[in-house]
C-alpha cells in the first residue's frame, strides 16, 4: 500500500480557461437557470399542495420528484456559481463528500420515485377499480418516505466507506465532485467498498428499471384493447414519466460512461457538457414537461394565473 497525503480539498480541474467577461456571462446564465428551476418546481409544488384536485396519489409522487429536483441543483449550482465568481476551482475534501453524498442521493431517489409512479400508473390502468383502495394516502406517503429514507441511508453507508480512504492525489477532471474520480485518487481499493457499490447500483437503479420495464410493458399490452379514446387518455399520462424517464437514464448513461472509460478522449468542453446535462436539464425538463402534458395540472395553473389577472 502505497502512502498518501493528508489531501484537505480537492482541485477540480474541469473548468475551462475563460476571460473575465466570458466567466461573468456563464455565472450569469446558471443564476438564471438555477433561478428559473427553484421558480418552476417550487411553483408546482405549491399548486399541487393547495389544490385539492391535485391530492393524489399521482400528483403527491410528482410533488416528491419536484422537491427532489430543487435538492439535486441545490447540490450543484451555488458551487458552481461561487467557483466561477472567484475564480477558484478548488472545494474542500468535507464538501466533496458532502456534494457526492448530496448528487448521488438526489440520482438514486430519481431513479426510485419513477419507479414507484410506474407503479402507480400500473394499478391505475391494469386495475381501476382497486387503485383507490391499493394506493390509499397512507400508503403513498409510506412509499414517499420510504424512498427517501432507504436511499439516504444505503448511500451514507457507502460513503463511509470512503472516510478513511487515503488519498495519493486531489485532482479531479470535472467541474463537480465525482464519486468514481474520488475513489481513483485512492491509495488502495476495498473489495468491500467494490461490493457495496455494485449492490446500491443494483436496488437503486437496475431493480427500479427493471420495474419500470414491466409496468409499462404491462400498461401497454392492457391499452391495445382499449378503445381509442380510453387508449390516449390512459398514455397521455405516461408520456411526460416516459419522457423523463429516457431523459434521466439516457444522462447518467453517458455520465458513467465518459467518467469509467479513460480511452474516451472527447474535448474538454464537451466533456463538461455531458458532465452537466444531467444535473441541469432534468430540473428543468420535469416541471416544464408535466405541467405541459398533464391536463389537471395545466388546468389549475390556468385558473390560478387569470385569478391573479382578474385581481390585479
Amino acid at each position: 500500500m502505497e502512502n498518501g497525503a493528508n489531501f484537505t480539498f480537492i482541485r477540480l480541474t474541469g473548468y475551462l480557461n475563460l476571460d473575465f467577461k466570458m466567466k461573468y456571462f456563464l455565472f450569469a446564465v446558471l443564476t438564471v437557470l438555477y433561478l428559473t428551476i427553484i421558480c418552476a418546481n417550487s411553483f408546482l409544488i405549491g399548486v399541487i399542495c393547495l389544490a385539492k384536485i391535485l391530492h393524489k396519489p399521482m400528483y403527491m409522487f410528482l410533488c416528491s420528484l419536484f422537491v427532489n429536483e430543487l435538492y439535486g441543483s441545490t447540490a450543484l449550482f451555488p458551487s458552481l456559481q461561487v467557483n466561477l465568481l472567484l475564480n477558484d476551482n478548488t472545494i474542500s475534501l468535507v464538501y466533496c463528500y458532502l456534494q457526492i453524498f448530496c448528487l448521488c442521493t438526489y440520482a438514486m431517489i430519481d431513479f426510485c420515485t419513477l419507479a414507484v409512479m410506474s407503479f402507480d400508473r400500473y394499478v391505475s390502468i391494469c386495475y381501476p377499480l382497486q387503485y383507490n383502495k391499493i394506493m390509499t394516502p397512507f400508503r403513498v406517503g409510506l412509499l414517499i418516505a420510504l424512498v427517501w429514507t432507504y436511499c439516504f441511508i444505503q448511500f451514507f453507508i457507502f460513503l463511509s466507506f470512503k472516510f478513511k480512504l487515503q488519498l495519493c492525489g486531489n485532482v479531479m477532471e470535472k467541474v463537480w465532485c465525482d464519486n468514481y474520480l474520488l475513489v481513483n485518487l485512492a491509495c488502495s481499493k476495498s473489495s468491500l467498498h467494490n461490493a457495496y457499490g455494485i449492490y446500491l447500483a443494483v436496488v437503486t437503479a437496475v431493480i427500479p428499471l427493471t420495474l419500470i420495464f414491466y409496468s409499462y410493458t404491462r400498461i401497454i399490452k392492457i391499452c391495445l384493447s382499449f378503445s381509442k379514446e380510453a387508449k390516449k387518455k390512459a398514455l397521455s399520462t405516461c408520456t411526460p414519466h416516459i419522457i423523463s424517464l429516457l431523459n434521466f437514464t439516457l444522462g447518467c448513461f453517458f455520465e458513467t460512461l465518459q467518467s469509467r472509460f479513460d480511452e474516451i478522449r472527447t474535448p474538454a468542453l464537451i466533456r463538461v457538457i455531458v458532465s452537466l446535462y444531467l444535473l441541469m436539464c432534468q430540473p428543468l425538463l420535469n416541471p416544464i414537461l408535466y405541467a405541459i402534458r398533464l391536463k389537471n395540472i395545466r388546468l389549475v395553473c390556468k385558473n390560478l394565473v387569470l385569478s391573479k389577472i382578474g385581481i390585479a
